[in-house]
């Protein structure tokens, strides 16, 4: 059986991205079996060159074998991410014409699609929210990553919502090594201007993260979990930055994989973290983390698994002093014991998935 894993790619720059690719594989892979063959597509060129453009929507359109309908046939099973949150038209009508095209291409080539597990809606357009009502209804399986997204696909008129979470806990878990102690992942993305954050206040805000944690005696290690490329969304900018500014006080980890970065923040005591799935990867293998938040996608995933050590940047006045109030308020040996007992929950929730689409 051939699998296509829909707007992600187990090669990106972006290591949340890899997460999202390979914890649906995984999924997939208990699901229908170890044998099965498993492609990926992502918003961006795959590495033969092939993309989903709006130009190819064109021509796909006007004719009876299309170039993207001429690509799907190729599949048997087809599992959507949505780009972990990307089922939404918040950012603009393009990302998600393309991605409701595809979804519909698919359905009309009977081909069985699934929505992984994923931040669902909003749509701010009629079109376009009439176009996701149709699409969801025709899934084969609905999964939302969090239960104000399943409560949204309810009310576009999904009856039945899988409620599970985000497809890196279903990855396997290195063994913990303790020989780290203070992981700090700064994003690129938030260290230059953005949309999201004030850059000046986000920079000043990590070096006084990496001051206060200095003078406490604690180890601090800046891990990159987006890496190189020609973006300024590459967090190896700040992060050679700000190693040049301690002159060797702090530590530095660029990782090349999954794995590697997996194995990093499975090594720390606790990871701070300005990118989402810096954090996820670090609760799912045990490792307490603070996210440092800037996006409406962060609090309904963490508050879903229960997670309450979060801090929104877009609203803290002082993200400094919260952080440094959440481990004094709470040894790390409690923290620990918090994400223990959030595994149980996130085992759950990914085997409903699983289940799901094994009877889909």
């Amino acid at each position: 059986m051939r699998v296509l894993i829909l707007w992600a790619d187990e090669h990106s720059a972006n290591l949340g991205v890899r997460a999202l690719a390979q914890g649906t594989a995984a999924v997939a892979r208990k699901a229908w079996g170890d044998d099965i063959e498993i492609d990926y597509q992502d918003l961006a060129a795959n590495r033969a060159g092939f993309t989903v453009s709006m130009e190819l929507i064109k021509k796909d359109i006007r004719q009876l074998k299309g170039p993207i309908r001429t690509w799907l046939a190729q599949y048997d099973r087809i599992i959507d991410t949505g780009a972990g949150d990307s089922f939404t038209d918040i950012y603009g009508p393009l990302r998600i014409r393309r991605i409701l095209y595809t979804q519909i291409s698919a359905r009309r080539l009977r081909i069985p699609i699934s929505m992984g597990p994923q931040t669902i809606g909003p749509f701010t357009r009629r079109s376009s929210k009439l176009l996701a009502r149709l699409s969801m209804r025709r899934m084969s399986v609905v999964a939302a990553r969090d239960t104000s997204s399943a409560a949204y696909a309810r009310g576009l008129g999904r009856k039945s919502v899988v409620r599970a979470t985000d497809v890196v806990f279903a990855l396997p878990q290195p063994q913990a090594t303790h020989e780290a102690d203070v992981i700090m992942n700064v994003s690129g993305l938030l260290w230059h201007e953005n949309s999201h954050v004030d850059a000046e206040r986000y920079r000043a805000s990590v070096r006084g993260l990496i001051d206060a944690m200095l003078e406490r005696d604690r180890d601090v290690t800046l891990l990159a979990h987006v890496i190189d490329n020609p973006s300024k969304d590459n967090d190896l900018i700040p992060v050679r930055e700000l190693a040049d500014e301690y002159l060797g006080r702090v530590k530095t980890v660029i990782p090349s994989t999954l794995d590697e970065v997996r194995d990093v923040v499975a090594s720390a005591d606790v990871v701070i973290g300005s990118r989402m799935h810096a954090c996820l990867n670090a609760l799912s293998v045990g490792t307490p983390a603070i996210p440092w938040a800037y996006s409406r996608k962060f609090a309904p995933l963490m508050d879903d698994i229960g997670w309450r050590h979060s801090i929104d940047l877009r609203d803290s006045s002082d993200p400094v002093a919260e952080t440094l109030s959440i481990l004094d308020a709470n040894p790390d040996h409690a923290l620990r014991d918090e994400v223990s007992r959030l595994r149980d929950q996130t085992d759950v929730r990914t085997r409903d998935f699983v289940d799901a689409l094994a009877r889909a």
